[in-house]
């Protein structure tokens, strides 16, 4: 691996750092303050991102995208961190899963997704079913040639915005001598789908105007032509095209720990006790020293998994490694950042509190740090029989 970038990476890193900073810190207040996202802003972001070439970025030229790697775009996302994610959902970064689109769902769901006509969101979580997917509840079953769905999917990131979803659901049980194992079935759903409703989801401390949403299934019925991937061929789909999402929450939480940390330095450069600045004292200039090195071996740790992704060698257990590391780190730079402003620290009159509070959620989304940890472990261990 090249630790240095390249003048196109440098370019990436400066434009997109530029467009969040001019773009989408103005808005980040009112968004704070409202809990929303005004249309107009939101389609305002969108329409500078497609101007500027970024929006899916990641996909392949041949449907429309820019064609950036894996580490190409783990700099985009890793600059696009420092802002408001309810603003920067709009800088658009469609799932790559609409990859596995065949005939006509290319010209309905990825092409569109692509050019940013149409938006997506991923369902896979369920009350009774977050890191567990197979115990998921909700269900299809054969009906006439068609499937028909029935249950609830909840904690769905950027439902309200959506106007498709890429939805997960049991279509099977398998008999295993560990038990049963349900067969899961990737399906695309239109929002306004008869049976298909959309509600509003719960009230979250972290990432407020980046909603949370409730999906009802009743009675929905879907031809074949809406499965993506194989029927009962979920989980190829999900290990196929998901697992890197996890470098997103990895990169994202390296980005918001560098914006973070700039807070935390020059506060303790300019803030004065006892008659000279506090990151003279050695109980202030030590967590600044301890920050930066974490911060930094968070960027290299995922920049590394990126890059494997790229050279085609195995990268789940460094995925899981990036993923773990970064956010937990975000969490002790945030905690710390907020200990060196002191009482102003959770006050709303500086940003620090609203990273504090978004940094919890880190550790929880896109596989729990007890899961990474597990990732991790089996990933050691299999191989040598345990």
């Amino acid at each position: 691996m090249n630790f240095g970038l390249s003048d196109e990476q440098e370019m990436i890193v400066s434009t997109v750092r530029d467009f969040v900073e001019r773009e989408i810190y103005p808005h980040e207040a009112e968004v704070e303050r409202t809990g929303e996202v005004p249309m107009e802003v939101a389609q305002e972001i969108k329409r500078k991102v497609i101007d500027l070439g970024f929006y899916a970025c990641s996909f392949p030229e041949e449907v429309g995208g820019a064609g950036l790697s894996h580490l190409d775009f783990a700099l985009v996302e890793r600059e696009l961190g420092r802002g408001s994610m309810a603003l920067t959902h709009f800088f658009g970064r469609p799932q790559n899963i609409l990859m596995a689109c065949e005939g006509d769902q290319k010209e309905r769901y990825l092409l569109p997704a692509v050019r940013g006509d149409r938006m997506d969101a991923l369902a896979m979580t369920e009350p009774e079913a977050g890191s567990d997917v197979r115990g998921m509840a909700c269900t299809a079953v054969r009906d006439g040639g068609d499937w028909v769905l029935n249950g609830t999917k909840h904690f769905i990131s950027g439902a309200d915005h959506a106007d498709f979803f890429i939805v997960f659901v049991a279509t099977g049980v398998d008999d295993t001598p560990k038990g049963p194992k349900k067969r899961i079935t990737c399906f695309l759903v239109d929002r306004g789908h008869p049976g298909f409703t959309v509600r509003d989801g719960y009230r979250s401390v972290s990432h407020r105007g980046y909603k949370n949403c409730i999906l009802e299934f009743y009675a929905c019925r879907l031809p074949d032509a809406q499965v993506l991937g194989a029927v009962d061929g979920g989980f190829e789909v999900m290990n196929t095209w998901l697992y890197a999402t996890r470098i997103t929450v990895a990169t994202m939480s390296v980005g918001r720990a560098r914006r973070v940390f700039d807070h935390a330095l020059s506060y303790a450069a300019e803030r004065k006790q006892f008659g000279q600045q506090i990151g003279k004292f050695q109980g202030v200039s030590f967590q600044i020293a301890d920050m930066i090195t974490e911060i930094d071996a968070a960027d290299w740790l995922t920049l590394s998994a990126a890059w494997r992704l790229d050279q085609g060698l195995p990268a789940n257990r460094e995925i899981a490694s990036a993923k773990l590391y970064a956010s937990e780190m975000l969490a002790r730079v945030t905690d710390a950042t907020l200990q060196i402003h002191g009482g102003m620290g959770l006050m709303d009159d500086y940003p620090i509190e609203r990273f504090w509070r978004d940094a919890r959620v880190e550790r929880i989304w896109d596989g729990t740090s007890e899961i990474q940890r597990h990732i991790i472990s089996r990933d050691l261990l299999r191989p040598l029989g345990a």
